[in-house]
């Protein structure tokens, strides 16, 4: 009897040994189930966030469309985090070749009460090519395919590429998928610099990453955290005293969710995104108003080697570069502490300027709109912003009426608003909510080094997560008297002089349809005198730009303006010469790079290279100049554009602000305070501001808070403020213009 038990049992292991070889010979060779093939096998098709970097290697954000997973180095990884993972999920990694019998067969008689007995190794072969099983019998069956395919990566790479490769492959949640973009939004650092109990956390996670959440189950996860810290003392990686001080220790997460729309420079980012994934312009796909934009887009695709990148530029395979999972590293001009500055000085002007148009706008029945406007064109204006958002679409495609949609917008709802104190919790219609929205000032800031043209700093606007509408680049606004200075430069080009003098009275000119026009001045109680045109570009006199274009042609202005980078529609009228046309914050900036940089224009310059996930080098970028003017002109324009600043318009820069550098710059302000502007350079940066509601029928009522220096110049102020007091930086008070002694302004008077 015991003779017939034992050949019994023996058949039955002879049978399931043979079975086992069978099955795995039956996977080997491509007979069972799916088993990658070995091109695939060496190259793994891991999916990686492309991410960038500033000018002083500070990480500013990726970019992805599943997984937020950013590639490390073995050598990048803290030795806690290796220790902790073999302790933990594998203590004989070192000496098995993918699977360790020795912990399957423990498993197996335990029935899985001693763990799952899955190597490091077959765990990443789950990971990186088995679906998610719907059941334990599909589980089952993915087992012995995970087996064969983890001695066959243990073949093909070496153990430290393995635990590399599981390390960048594991998804921590919360868009945290491998290491190093766990460490960023759990701890706020990198994968080499984790301590003991920081790495032990994230290694426990790996067990079940929903069960141990740090977000949600706190408890658990820093009891799941000293069970990793057990183990490595356990196997002697940590003493028993390191192990008992460090359990001690409370879970401490320093969480920042991995949300696009959040962290620095977010309308940068978003400005990068569009440039680097833009496609080749098609005349067909803009719209007749809109063929302006095509030409511009035009102009870009065939002279920036930035714009459309990602479809200009091939892989080794012949497909184009995919931005959101090939893991470019593009390394950009922004400087981490001097965006930080400019969006500090666009938060703290922008709240206390909404202050005081609250103020102003309190129990008017008009708010925020000017006062000068009907009922009719308020409901017009508010009408037309409603047929604009996603829920009056969305309405429409139901089936509603425009009535409907209408008594929809006008129903009270539990919501939450905007506020610079945090989201208030309310009830309001959707048109209330419109109407409360539109009462946010907006704004757009840029700072530019005008000898590289390398962009330092970009704010779109003073809240991305709520305002998306990028005011830096996208935004186009009147510009008013910043205008000036390319009208002045045409003046200084063709011969005149900052001390060249006319009559301070009005002027009339006579526009293209033969029509008089004569602008209005501020400057009355001078009337008559005899000027300087330095006088007339410092105090922004309406009247001596009027003189001055009656000595050119509204045509001479628009080539000029057009040369200095103006890439917008700009009519050949007369009225030119006092900024009715719109023009974005960089075209503004770019512009006046061409003062202190002797009469060249350099191009923004915004990323300097771009690598591929492995390091090589794709593509550099090189500044782009222009030669507009001649370097005696652009000494006179500094000369007067100081003036400015010194006497002029932007005076409060030195007695307010108490900044004492060398410095020019205009102010501007259009109709009805509309739109506020400054613009102001030193020696090495030129930076410029635009300040404004949302419609241009949003503004203040009085010039004295609605006018560019009260609305715009702050934002520069403070901004300079903070970068002069960073000795970091390099930008001294005391640099100079690099103007010659042999230069006079009073040379050429008559």
């Amino acid at each position: 009897m015991k003779r017939k038990i034992a050949i019994t049992l023996w058949s039955l292991f002879i049978a399931g040994l043979l079975v086992m070889t069978g099955v795995f010979v039956a996977i080997s060779n491509g007979w069972l189930g799916y088993l990658p093939p070995l091109e695939e096998l060496q190259n793994p098709k891991n999916r990686f966030a492309s991410e960038i970097f500033t000018s002083d290697m500070q990480s500013l954000g990726r970019y992805y469309r599943y997984e937020n997973r950013i590639g490390v180095q073995f050598t990048d990884l803290s030795p806690y985090l290796v220790n902790a993972l073999v302790a933990t999920e594998d203590v004989r990694y070192a000496d098995h070749t993918g699977i360790d019998f020795k912990s399957f067969f423990r498993a197996l008689l335990s029935l899985g009460r001693a763990g799952g007995g899955s190597t490091i190794t077959q765990q990443l072969a789950k990971q990186l090519w088995s679906p998610r099983a719907e059941n334990a019998l599909e589980r089952a069956m993915q087992k012995p395919i995970e087996w064969v395919i983890a001695t066959q990566l243990e073949r093909l790479y070496s153990k430290d590429e393995i635990m590399l490769m599981y390390f960048n492959q594991f998804d921590f949640l919360y868009n945290a998928v491998g290491i190093k973009s766990a460490s960023q939004v759990y701890f706020a650092t990198t994968p080499d610099k984790l301590t003991l109990e920081q790495a032990a956390m994230l290694v426990g996670m790996f067990k079940n990453p929903a069960l141990y959440n740090p977000i949600r189950r706190p408890e658990k996860t820093e009891n799941r955290r000293n069970v990793v810290l057990e183990q490595m003392c356990k196997y002697d990686y940590i003493t028993r005293e390191v192990c008992d001080s460090v359990k001690q220790i409370p879970l401490q997460l320093t969480y920042r969710s991995a949300d696009h729309k959040q962290g620095m420079a977010p309308y940068f980012r978003e400005y990068l995104r569009g440039v680097l994934t833009a496609k080749e312009p098609k005349e067909s796909d803009y719209p007749k108003w809109n063929h302006q934009q095509y030409l511009i887009d035009k102009e870009q695709w065939d002279n920036n080697p930035l714009y459309g990148f990602c479809r200009k530029h091939k892989k080794a395979d012949g497909t184009c570069y995919d931005l959101y999972q090939d893991g470019l590293r593009i390394y950009t001009t922004i400087d981490s502490r001097m965006q930080r500055y400019a969006e500090e000085a666009v938060s703290e002007h922008m709240q206390d300027l909404q202050a005081r148009f609250f103020k102003e706008k309190k129990k008017k029945t008009y708010a925020p709109f000017s006062r000068k406007l009907t009922q009719d064109e308020i409901d017009g204006l508010m009408r037309r912003t409603m047929q604009q958002t996603d829920r009056y679409r969305a309405l429409r495609q139901q089936g509603l009426t425009e009535e409907q949609i209408r008594d929809n917008f006008n129903t009270p709802v539990e919501m939450q608003v905007f506020s610079y104190d945090g989201m208030i919790d309310t009830v309001l219609s959707p048109m209330d909510s419109i109407r409360w929205n539109k009462h946010f000032l907006r704004c757009g800031f840029m700072s530019i080094e005008p000898h590289s043209g390398q962009v330092k700093a970009y704010v779109g606007g003073p809240n991305f997560s709520y305002f998306q509408y990028d005011m830096a680049t996208m935004g186009r606004r009147q510009v008013g008297s910043t205008v000036k200075p390319y009208l002045y430069t045409l003046a200084m080009d063709e011969g005149m002089w900052p001390c060249d003098k006319t009559v301070n009275e009005p002027v009339t000119l006579i526009d293209a349809n033969g029509k008089h026009w004569t602008p209005r001045d501020d400057h009355d109680k001078n009337r008559g005198d005899s000027v300087t045109l330095q006088w007339g570009l410092q105090q922004s006199s309406n009247w001596i730009s009027a003189y001055l274009m009656s000595l050119f042609t509204p045509e001479q202005l628009v080539r000029l303006m057009h040369s200095f980078g103006i890439e917008g529609q700009l009519d050949p009228v007369v009225s030119l010469c006092l900024g009715p046309c719109e023009v974005s914050v960089q075209e503004m900036v770019d512009a006046y790079t061409t003062f202190p940089n002797k009469g060249i224009r350099v191009e923004p310059l915004y990323v300097t290279r771009i690598e591929d996930n492995n390091g090589n080098l794709i593509a550099t970028f090189s500044p782009q100049s222009h030669e507009i003017i001649s370097e005696l002109t652009s000494y006179k324009m500094i000369h007067m554009l100081r003036a400015v600043v010194d006497h002029g318009t932007g005076v409060r820069l030195r007695y307010r602000y108490k900044i004492n550098a060398p410095l020019g710059g205009k102010t501007g302000t259009t109709q009805n305070n509309s739109d506020g502007w400054f613009v102001g350079f030193t020696p090495s940066l030129v930076s410029g501001c635009w300040v404004g509601g949302e419609d241009r029928a949003i503004h203040f009522d009085s010039m004295a808070e609605g006018q560019g220096a009260s609305m715009a110049l702050p934002i520069f102020a403070l901004y300079m403020q903070k970068v002069y007091a960073d000795e970091s930086l390099g930008y001294s008070p005391t640099d100079q213009f690099d103007i010659p002694e042999w230069f006079d302004p009073k040379a050429g008077c008559r």
